[in-house]
Parts: C-alpha cells; sequence; structure tokens
C-alpha cells in the first residue's frame, strides 16, 4: 500500500492562499519569486491581495493554483524533510500540470508559462459569455451523455467532469447548456430521477469541443519546453491510465483540452493499483472531498497550510519508518 499526490484545479482559488506558507519557508518564497519572473505580471501580489476579480481570470487563476500548489510541495521536501515516494500523481484538469511539475516532467518555470498561456487561449477560444458549464447532482454518466446529446446532436453539449459518483459537470455552447439545465428540471417534473442542475460561474467552456484551437495552440507549444519522463507514473484525466513517459503525457494533455476529466476513474485505479493514502497539495479541499465521495473509507489529507504540511510530513516519515 502507499500514497498519491494530488493537485487540485481551477475552482481551488482564493485571495490570500499560500501567504503562509511564503511567510514560513523559504523554499515556498522561492516558489512564488520565480513564478513571477517567468510571466509577464506579479502574480504574487494578486495572489495575496487581489482583487477577486482578477484572481478569477482564467489566465491568472492557472498559473495562481499551480503556483500555491507546487510551493507547498517544495515546502514537504525542502524544509520538512520528506523525500517522495509516491506510487503516482495524479491531479483534476490544470491540476495535472502541477502533477508533472511534482514528477519531475516539467520544471516549474515551463510549465507555469504554459499554464498561463493555455488559461489565455482557453479564453481566447470561446469569448466569455459564448460558453457555459453546469453541475449535474443526481446522475450517473451515461445518462448525463445521453441528456447532452438529446439536446444538442451535433456536440454543442457535451460532459466535462466526471467528478464523483452522481456528479456530472457538463460543457459547451451556453445556449445548449442552458438547454440541457432545462431538460434536467423537466426530466425531475416529470416523475424520473431528481436531478439537481447548478450553472457554474466559470469563464469558459472548458473540456469541450469549443476549446480545440486551445489544444492546437498547445500542442505548438509543447516543443518549446524540456519534457522528462516522471520519476513515478502519473493517472492521466483522458482515460485514468497511468502514463510513465514524457511522449505520452504530452499526447494526454493535448487530448485533456476538448475531453472530460474522468476523475471518478482516476481515483478508482489508483487504489486499485495500490493506493490506501490520497495527498491533496494545494488550496482548498475541493480535490479531498471529491476522493471521499469516489472511495468511501479512504483516507485523505489536504494541505495548503504550515499545520497541515506539518501533519502531512509526520504521517509520511512514521510511514517511511514502516517495515516495507
Amino acid at each position: 500500500m502507499g500514497y498519491a499526490f494530488c493537485f487540485p484545479g481551477q475552482g481551488a482559488q482564493e485571495v490570500g492562499m499560500g501567504k503562509a506558507l511564503y511567510e514560513a519557508f523559504p523554499s515556498a518564497k522561492d516558489v512564488f519569486d520565480e513564478a513571477d519572473d517567468a510571466l509577464s505580471f506579479k502574480i504574487t501580489r494578486v495572489i495575496f491581495e487581489g482583487p477577486d476579480e482578477e484572481l478569477k481570470r482564467t489566465a491568472v487563476t492557472q498559473p495562481a493554483v499551480m503556483t500555491v500548489s507546487v510551493a507547498a510541495a517544495r515546502a514537504l521536501e525542502k524544509e520538512m524533510g520528506v523525500k517522495p515516494r509516491p506510487l503516482c500523481g495524479a491531479g483534476h484538469s490544470l491540476g495535472e500540470y502541477t502533477a508533472l511539475v511534482a514528477a519531475g516532467v516539467l520544471s516549474f518555470r515551463d510549465a507555469v508559462d504554459l499554464v498561463h498561456k493555455r488559461g489565455t487561449w482557453m479564453q481566447e477560444a470561446a469569448p466569455e459569455g459564448t460558453g457555459a458549464m453546469a453541475a449535474l447532482m443526481g446522475i450517473e454518466p451515461d445518462d448525463a451523455a445521453l441528456l447532452c446529446a438529446s439536446v444538442a446532436p451535433g456536440g454543442e453539449c457535451q460532459a466535462a467532469n466526471f467528478n464523483s459518483p452522481g456528479q456530472v459537470v457538463i460543457s459547451g455552447a451556453a445556449e445548449f447548456v442552458e438547454k440541457a439545465i432545462a431538460a434536467a428540471k423537466e426530466k425531475t417534473a416529470k416523475g424520473g430521477r431528481s436531478v439537481k442542475a447548478v450553472p457554474l460561474n466559470v469563464s469558459a467552456p472548458f473540456h469541450s469541443r469549443l476549446m480545440a484551437p486551445a489544444a492546437e495552440k498547445l500542442r505548438a507549444r509543447f516543443g518549446a519546453y524540456k519534457w522528462s519522463d516522471p520519476a513515478w507514473p502519473i493517472v492521466c484525466n483522458v482515460n485514468a491510465s497511468p502514463l510513465s513517459s514524457a511522449e505520452a503525457i504530452r499526447t494526454a494533455l493535448f487530448e485533456q483540452t476538448c475531453s472530460p476529466v474522468r476523475w471518478t476513474e482516476s481515483v478508482a485505479r489508483m487504489a486499485g493499483g495500490g493506493v490506501d493514502l490520497f495527498l491533496e497539495l494545494g488550496p482548498g479541499e475541493v480535490l479531498s472531498g471529491l476522493i471521499k465521495r469516489c472511495r468511501k473509507g479512504a483516507g485523505v489529507l489536504a494541505a495548503g497550510t504550515p499545520e497541515k504540511l506539518e501533519t502531512m510530513a509526520k504521517l509520511l516519515l512514521e510511514r517511511a519508518g514502516e517495515p516495507q
């Protein structure tokens, strides 16, 4: 049995995140300073001071969440003496890129530049107001796919995130997402299985076919960076398979842009491979909540503050001393 490093995606952000890490650990401060140097603006100021509207901009949110997550991972290793030995790593959407940094596939400097561009290109692919996303609760994956197909036979609305049992996020052109929400409510009203539909406050229809222009730009940009094989397998979003080569990872990242995040399957795959402890590194505990719903009784621990990192470090150091 062993543990997995997991990293959150967009939606985990909040103004002030990571400031305690910055102040407590020199290695964490170095990560923030490197992000400021790599980007064309001082992202640390936005992370710590906001305003919230600026932090929620996709091109800012993605490198911001990555920066805090990497700062936590670096502090765990450099300041607390934990030598990372996970069975695997994974991340939700943007978090998959952070998982690559932790596993040594990309340098942080290259990755933070890449996700800044990823966020920019995603927003450009679907100008604000043209796309939308919604969370459907109380629905199975196949039923969500059928619902989307019934209102958008041309693929203008599709399943984007299989987050946990009974929760599917849909994404696509705004008018078709609205039709899907209405269809879910109508199904419930007619006595079908109760489905709750909640529009999400996002600026673009992520993981939908509308992201195709962003995917092509990302693939063209991949060649600008140095890629290495991961120190441990990365369970990818696209098909929940563990990948161990840089080439396979680049292909999965390209496909991920327009394909659904199969998080429920990813958690099951990790557990099936021997993971009994899921460690979330970064802001918030959104991912931990999803993991708990995906895997009842699994060990889950989130750490985005010095105090929680100390708890995580103690646990891992104790595990390292256990008979193998």
